[in-house]
């Protein structure tokens, strides 16, 4: 089963969506409060599991309306994804795959983590 893990930044807060292996699965933005931090996995828990796909990547791709995943490639040449909300805000987003199928692999975790994650806050263990 995945998990939520809220820690501190530097300017903030932010949290991890983990695999049930431990792998970062999806990451936050960095908020300035706990509080908005959770409304954040709420959002994700929310909309991950309904979200569609929509892949940048192909040429003259079909837009999809929010809540939706958005496949891409980064600068670097890799597949990466980003989680949008209903209202169009970006509420996660992946690491860098070399190949499309574990991006694709990336968001079928995030669907199934999302919906049953734990929710585990680290922000106060490091004092």
């Amino acid at each position: 089963m995945g998990k939520f893990v809220i820690k501190a930044a530097k300017t903030g807060v932010m949290f991890n969506l983990k695999a049930s292996n431990g792998e970062i699965i999806a990451t936050s933005e960095i908020y300035t409060t706990k509080s908005a931090c959770k409304k954040g996995i709420a959002s994700v828990i929310k909309n991950a599991p309904i979200a569609g796909v929509e892949d940048q990547t192909q040429e003259g791709f079909e837009t999809v309306k929010h809540p939706k995943f958005q496949i891409y490639t980064d600068k670097a040449g890799e597949f990466r994804f980003r989680l949008r909300a209903r209202n169009g805000e970006i509420i996660a987003a992946s690491e860098g795959y070399k190949a499309m199928a574990g991006c694709v692999n990336g968001i079928e975790s995030v669907k199934k983590n999302a919906a049953e994650g734990k929710i585990e806050d680290i922000t106060e263990e490091k004092k």
